[in-house]
């Protein structure tokens, strides 16, 4: 089970903790690298202004500044100054930045994924931390971005976390030129208010929704009815097309949406049945999405809140007249390793990545050992030497408080054996030729809900 942070928001993980991470986003690469994603890092700051500039979150971002400096606080001023420096809180809007840098050294569509920490003020609970790290995967153009690429990231992100140790989960996804048509059609302009106060709905209910449209857009009781009735549409098919328009609204932005969602179920229940649902009442909070929004829960963790979210941004990056729209998702490492790690989902099955121990026969044999170690390794076998020349029985336990499976010994004739300190069989071995099993090559995370066991 994963400890309690003695810096509350800022996670750390034991060693087989950290092991299961390492699972989770070494197959998370391995996923976006079969489907062609190439990996980038962008610097951890980025100015005020950057951040800011679409979506006001400025009451989470950390801003950075020197604990003493010369020219006065600008920890004070940071907040007003677009050039002071901040840590980012999300990877999306640093990577924007950094197609409109490279742009002329990139080929586009640019695919890329991007796993790093991010830095978040956020009132820390389970799920949520203050830093943590995320996995992106974005596919960028220039000029314009055909919508195949809304449907393929949602396929490629449906096919990556059905290879991680978690449970079930479905990826709920919407269309803003859908709701924003739709909220035009029934005469409330003010969309964006209309889809932070729908944002809200899971967490303050219908009714308080429906008080927030009136109360601070001006909508009517109908007005607020229909935009709840449209939030309420929920199918794992394309039947919510019909349901849609059974509501009577048309508009010319509501089709359009319409057609583009309904691209991307239709395309999931066909090459991901039972991962996706089209749920109109997703709406996400920052304001650069433009059209395909998604987020993710795990079924039976719904309260763990969305650990995959993100979608299309059509605005955010631009050169001049030169624009390059972008649709992208974000997995929330750190979330999903906390609850697989608090529900013991899954397990690596030692603690360290070391296969083998050499023991010494005394300290003269500390050399000898050295050599054995290094032909180990140099076949890819995971090996340590040990520390002191103690009785063989301090050195086999010193091994089982590793979690190391093996113990190497080698006689002063030269002959050399090796033990499994589980099942106690001890047989001849010769470091040029002998191997460990596979299961016991490498670290293995085996899961509860798994049959099989998966290295790490």
């Amino acid at each position: 089970m994963a400890r309690t942070a003695s810096l509350s928001g800022f996670p750390e993980w034991l060693p087989e903790e950290r092991l299961v991470e390492l699972h989770v986003l070494d197959t998370l690469r391995k996923v976006f690298e079969l489907h062609g994603f190439s990996s980038i890092e962008t610097r951890a700051v980025e100015t005020v202004g950057q951040l800011l500039r679409k979506g006001e979150i400025d009451k989470e971002v950390y801003g950075l500044s020197r604990l003493q400096d010369d020219e006065g606080d600008e920890s004070k001023a940071g907040k007003h100054d677009p050039h002071a420096l901040a840590l980012h809180f999300d990877l999306t809007v640093p990577f924007a930045r950094y197609v409109v840098e490279n742009a002329g050294y990139l080929a586009f569509p640019f695919r890329r994924y991007q796993i790093q920490k991010v830095w978040r003020g956020e009132r820390p609970q389970e799920g949520r931390a203050r830093e943590f790290t995320q996995a992106d995967i974005d596919v960028v153009g220039d000029g314009d971005l055909p919508f195949r690429y809304d449907v393929e990231i949602a396929l490629v992100i449906a096919e990556a976390l059905s290879a991680l140790p978690i449970p079930d989960f479905r990826l709920r996804i919407n269309n803003r030129k859908l709701a924003e048509g739709f909220y035009r059609g029934i005469g409330l302009d003010d969309t964006a208010g209309v889809l932070r106060s729908i944002d809200k709905l899971e967490k303050i209910g219908a009714a308080k929704v429906a008080e927030l449209l009136k109360t601070e857009l001006g909508a009517s009781d109908e007005q607020a009815q229909a935009a709840l009735s449209l939030a309420g549409i929920r199918t794992e098919d394309t039947s919510f097309v019909a349901q849609v328009r059974a509501l009577g609204v048309t508009n010319d932005l509501l089709e359009e949406g319409l057609d583009e969602l309904e691209q991307v179920i239709a395309a999931a229940v066909q090459r991901a049945p039972g991962k996706v649902v089209a749920d109109l009442s997703i709406a996400r909070g920052l304001d650069y999405y433009t059209g395909t929004v998604v987020e993710t829960v795990l079924v039976g963790h719904e309260q763990l809140g969305s650990i995959c979210s993100g979608g299309r941004y059509d605005a955010l990056a631009s050169k001049g007249n030169r624009k390059f729209p972008g649709v992208g998702l974000s997995i929330g490492v750190t979330r999903l390793v906390s609850r697989i790690l608090s529900q013991d989902l899954a397990k690596a099955s030692r603690s360290v990545p070391t296969a083998v121990l050499v023991a010494l026969t005394d300290d003269d044999s500390w050399g000898a050992a050295q050599d054995v170690a290094a032909q180990l390794r140099g076949r890819g076998i995971a090996t340590e030497v040990a520390a002191k020349a103690e009785k063989f029985g301090k050195q086999i336990k010193f091994a089982d408080r590793r979690g190391i499976p093996f113990v190497w010994f080698t006689d002063d004739d030269g002959k050399h054996q090796v033990k499994d300190i589980r099942s106690g069989v001890q047989v001849d071995a010769d470091p040029a030729s002998w191997a460990p099993a596979d299961e016991d090559l490498s670290v293995q995370v085996t899961t509860a809900l798994h049959a099989s066991a998966q290295p790490a």
